[in-house]
C-alpha cells in the first residue's frame, strides 16, 4: 500500500518540478538576454573601437634606412606630405588583407602628390618581403633590414600597425588594419584632401 502510495506521491510532485525547472531554465534566458542588451547597447562602435597610441600627437620618431630597391628613405625629408606609415610583415594575414586597400589609396593620390606610404617590413626577410609585394601591389618606398627600433620607436605590437602623419610631421592617428576610406576620413578631418570620401 505504501508503495503504491509513494507512486502517487512522486507522480503528483513531477509536474512541480518540472515547473520550477522550466522556471529556473527562463530565468536564466532571461539574465543572458539582458546581459548582451547592455552589452550591446554600452559597447564601442567601429570608429570608437580604433587603438589609442602613446604615439598620437607627438611629433613622428624617426623612420630611415635602406629600402626594397636599395634606395634610402628618411621620413624628415618628406614633411609638407601626408605620410602613412604602415608596419606589416610578408607572413601576416591582416596584412594581406589591408594591402589592397593601401594600393587604392595610393592610387587614388598618384595625381595629386599629397599623399605618400612608407611600409617598414616588421621581422621579415627581404626576399620574402619582395615576393609579397609581386603579388599583392604596391610601388611606396618598403623599409627593410633591422627595423626593430623603428617599430619600438612607434609602440608597434603586432602588425600590421599603420600611422598618419601629418604635413607638419606630427602622428594624427593609429590603425589596426586600415582601408582607404579610413585613411581619407582621417586626413580630410584635419583639412587635406580626402580622394576616396568624394
Amino acid at each position: 500500500m505504501s508503495d503504491s502510495n509513494g507512486d502517487v506521491d512522486a507522480a503528483m510532485l513531477e509536474p512541480a518540478r518540472r515547473s520550477h525547472m522550466a522556471r529556473n531554465s527562463a530565468i536564466a534566458v532571461g539574465i543572458v538576454v539582458v546581459a548582451l542588451v547592455v552589452l550591446l547597447a554600452t559597447g564601442k562602435t567601429n570608429d570608437q573601437r580604433q587603438p589609442s597610441a602613446k604615439i598620437v600627437g607627438q611629433v613622428v620618431p624617426a623612420v630611415a634606412g635602406t629600402t626594397l630597391d636599395g634606395a634610402s628613405y628618411d621620413i624628415d625629408l618628406h614633411q609638407g606630405k601626408w605620410v602613412v606609415v604602415n608596419f606589416f610583415a610578408s607572413w601576416c594575414t591582416p596584412c594581406r588583407v589591408e594591402q589592397p586597400e593601401l594600393v587604392k589609396f595610393a592610387a587614388e593620390h598618384a595625381g595629386s602628390k599629397d599623399v605618400e606610404i612608407v611600409s617598414v617590413a616588421f621581422q621579415d626577410k627581404d626576399a620574402d618581403v619582395r615576393r609579397f609585394f609581386a603579388t599583392a601591389g604596391g610601388n611606396w618606398p618598403v623599409v627593410v633590414g633591422d627595423t626593430g627600433s623603428t617599430a619600438l620607436s612607434f609602440g608597434v605590437t603586432a602588425v600590421p600597425e599603420s600611422y598618419v602623419v601629418s604635413p607638419t610631421g606630427q602622428v594624427v592617428a593609429k590603425f589596426e588594419g586600415v582601408t582607404a576610406v579610413a585613411l581619407d576620413s582621417v586626413i580630410a578631418s584635419y583639412g587635406g584632401a580626402a580622394a576616396s570620401a568624394s
